[in-house]
């Protein structure tokens, strides 16, 4: 019988996952995936199974990482993101989120854009610790999507988004989220982004402040290539302020939107 295992070729007699994984495995803690689905129940082989064994301690290679991560996604869902960059315009609560989001989904080129640094008053909804204080977002965030998958590639744009820059920032990424905490530079992008990129995707956010209120978070198609994510709301305010629960809620949107959108070509709201 031939499977795959570790993303290669393999010929096998054993004919149950379980026994398989026992005789090349030294260690119980290990994660044995069948067919994407971590299990450690005794399934039936078949011809073309995909098997991977996964130690708990140590990075594989980039294929084997790759080769897994291709199962658990999905093959064809696993391709598109690969060939993908998205642009994360702000790397703030929103946008942190949203490129940690992107990265652990397998998305193979990450566009990081911010002017700013890390401050005390960031860690109450951005993803970044103590340890972070002082970096640059851009930078920071490289070293943390670096932890998740060394493999992606990362383009880094340490600079302030104005319409005289547009034009060029974003002429090889396939989707743009914009994650401002700033009206009027949400206005600015929206307002010329297809100008210059008319077949482009353009993702914003309005309205993720405060607390509680979940499900009217919602993803909204407002033209042919531009969706906004949110409320459209709640701004943040005196009693009102920016909360990582909320700005998560709308980063996952954002994010997913992403996946949505590469994997299927089109939106469905339902």
């Amino acid at each position: 019988m031939r499977i795959k295992f570790n993303g290669k070729d393999f010929d096998t007699e054993i004919k149950h996952s379980l026994d398989f994984f026992q005789s090349v495995s030294k260690d119980e803690s290990d994660v044995f995936i069948v067919n994407g689905f971590a299990t450690k129940e005794n399934i039936e082989l078949k011809d073309g199974d995909e098997l991977f064994c996964i130690s708990k301690k140590t990075l594989p290679p980039k294929e084997e990482l790759e080769a897994m991560m291709r199962a658990r996604h999905t093959p064809k869902l696993y391709d598109s993101l690969k060939n993908a960059s998205v642009a994360v315009c702000g790397l703030g609560g929103l946008g942190s989120h949203i490129a940690i989001n992107l990265a652990r989904s397998g998305i193979g080129s990450l566009h990081l854009i911010d002017f700013d640094v890390v401050e005390p008053s960031n860690l109450n909804r951005q993803a970044y610790s103590v340890d972070d204080l002082g970096k640059t977002k851009t930078s920071a965030m490289k070293d943390q999507i670096s932890k998740i998958n060394p493999f992606i590639k990362l383009k880094i744009d340490n600079l302030k988004i104005e319409k005289e820059n547009i034009k060029e920032l974003f002429i090889t990424d396939d989707i743009v989220c914009e994650a401002f905490d700033n009206a009027f530079y949400k206005a600015m992008l929206a307002q010329n982004f297809h100008t210059f990129f008319k077949d482009k995707i353009l993702i914003s956010a309005s309205g993720l402040a405060g607390y509680g209120l979940s499900n009217l978070i919602k993803t909204r198609q407002i033209a042919k290539n531009f969706f906004v994510c949110g409320d459209l709301e709640s701004a943040a305010q005196v009693g009102r302020g920016l909360m990582a629960p909320r700005v998560s809620l709308c980063a996952a949107h954002q994010a997913n939107l992403v996946l949505e959108l590469l994997a299927n070509k089109e939106y469905k709201d339902c």
